[in-house]
Formats: C-alpha cells, structure tokens, sequence
C-alpha cells in the first residue's frame, strides 16, 4: 500500500516540478537582458536540474512516470499563458508578479517535498547517498536569488510603479533590504 502511495505522490511532484520548470524558462525568456532575466535563468537551471535529481530518485525506487499528469502539467503551463494581465497581447508587470509569485510557491513547496522525501518517506535512510539537506538549502538559495525581484514587481504590479520601475534596475541585496525598510551600508 505505501508503494502504491508513494508513486501517485511522486508523480504528483514531477509534474508540478515540470510546470515550474517550463515557468521559470517563460519567466526568463520574457525578461532576457536584465537582472531579473539572468537570475530567472540561474534558477530555471537549478528547477531543471532538481528535476532530473527527482526522475532519478523515481527510478532507483522503481517508480515509473505518468505520462498523463506529466502532459497535463506541461499543458497547464502553456494554458496559463492565456491568463488576462492587463494586456491585450504583451507582457505587463501583472505577468512578471504572478510569474515570479508562482514560482515562490512552487520553490516553497520542493523545499517542502525534499523534507518529505527525507523524514515521511524515509529516504534519506533508503538512499543515504541523496543530500537532502542539500537540496533544502538549494531550493532556499532559488527562493533567495528570486525574493528582491518578486517584490518589485508586487510593487509595480500592485503599487507604486514608478518607484518599483527602478527598482527593478538596482541590485537585488540592495533592493531587498529597500523594500524591507532595512538599512543598508551603501
């Protein structure tokens, strides 16, 4: 029974985790060319690469992939396109803070998985050479590296746009503590 389970909940998680994959590589492709842009690809790399890990993890227990949640993912992300954002037919700074807050959800939740993985399921006994602490750590980094961006354009999409306009330009630690209310060294 518990096998059973396990495979309809790690297929539950590929498929999310190919949605955010195919998310962020949207969210990078529409802003290539800025800050945003090269962090988008630095994390849209890691999503890819905790992918492959999670398919390896499915093989070694001898779960095999659902083709039917897998496809539907990916075409639930390519319907999400579709969503209203303000825009006829362009990008809008709706579009980069739904994006961007999406895949903070989705990071949250893999950070969450792993944990699971590691003490629910038991695999960090099960497969002792899989660094689940390190997978933690590297989903909190992607968090870290999208977080200053996200709330930018929470502020241009849902605030003052002018200020979060240039925001978006500054650097991201700085930016972070701005729209914190920290101080900062500078």
């Amino acid at each position: 029974m518990e096998r059973r389970y396990l495979g309809i909940y790690l297929n539950d998680q590929l498929a999310a985790g190919l949605l955010w994959r195919e998310t962020a590589r949207r969210a990078q492709r529409s802003n290539d060319g800025s800050d945003l842009g090269a962090a988008l690809a630095r994390v849209a790399a890691a999503i890819a690469e905790d992918v492959e890990t999670f398919e390896a993890i499915m093989r070694r227990l001898g779960v095999r992939r659902n083709p039917v949640k897998t496809a539907l993912a990916l075409a639930a992300e390519r319907m999400g396109r579709l969503k209203l954002n303000g825009r006829l037919t362009s990008y809008s700074p709706l579009s980069r803070f739904v994006e961007l807050d999406l895949l903070t959800y989705g990071i949250q939740g893999k950070k969450v998985l792993w944990q699971n993985l590691r003490d629910c399921a038991r695999l960090g006994e099960r497969l002792p050479d899989v660094d689940f602490d390190a997978l933690i750590a590297r989903a909190q980094a992607q968090l870290d590296e999208i977080e200053p961006f996200r709330l930018s354009a929470g502020a241009a999409a849902l605030g003052d746009a002018a200020t979060a306009d240039g925001d978006l330009r500054r650097s991201s630690g700085g930016l972070r503590a701005r729209l914190l209310g920290e101080r900062t060294s500078h």
